[in-house]
C-alpha cells in the first residue's frame, strides 16, 4: 500500500524559497497522480498542482502559476514542489495525495485548473509559514 511523507516546510521569510518533498514508499509514484494540497487555518483544501503518472503533464492553479514547480524523480521516488516568491497568505499546511492515472484527477477545464479531492492516498501534511 503507496504512503507518502512530505518534508521541506517550516518557517520562511517572504520572497524567499522552500522545496517541499513527497517521498513514496510501498508503491511507485509514477504509477499515480500526485497532487500537492493546502489548508490554511479556518479556510477549506485547496489544490494547487498535480503532475500525471502517465506522462508527467503538470497543472497548476492560478493561484501559484509562474511561482510553484511540480516535478517528480522517479529514482527517488518522490514528487518535488519548488515554491519561490513567498508571501504571507501561503501560510498553510500541505499535502501531497496520490490518485489514479484514469479517470484524470486533474487538469484544465474552460481554462482554469480543476483536481478531484478524492485521492486515494494522502500524506500527514506539512506546515508552511511565510513570516518576518
Amino acid at each position: 500500500q503507496l504512503q507518502l511523507v512530505e518534508s521541506g516546510g517550516g518557517l520562511v521569510q517572504p520572497g524567499r524559497s522552500l522545496r517541499l518533498s513527497c517521498v513514496g514508499s510501498g508503491s511507485t509514484l509514477d504509477y499515480y497522480t500526485i497532487g500537492w494540497f493546502r489548508q490554511a487555518p479556518g479556510k477549506g483544501r485547496e489544490g494547487l498542482s498535480c503532475i500525471r503518472g502517465n506522462d508527467g503533464t503538470t497543472y497548476y492553479a492560478d493561484s501559484v502559476k509562474g511561482r510553484f514547480t511540480i516535478s517528480r524523480d522517479n529514482a527517488e521516488n518522490t514528487v518535488y514542489l519548488q515554491m519561490n516568491s513567498l508571501k504571507p497568505d501561503v501560510t498553510a499546511v500541505y499535502y501531497c495525495a496520490a490518485g489514479s492515472i484514469t479517470p484524470p484527477m486533474c487538469g484544465y477545464s474552460g481554462g482554469h485548473y480543476y483536481t478531484s479531492p478524492i485521492y486515494d492516498s494522502w500524506g500527514q501534511g506539512i506546515q508552511v509559514t511565510v513570516s518576518s
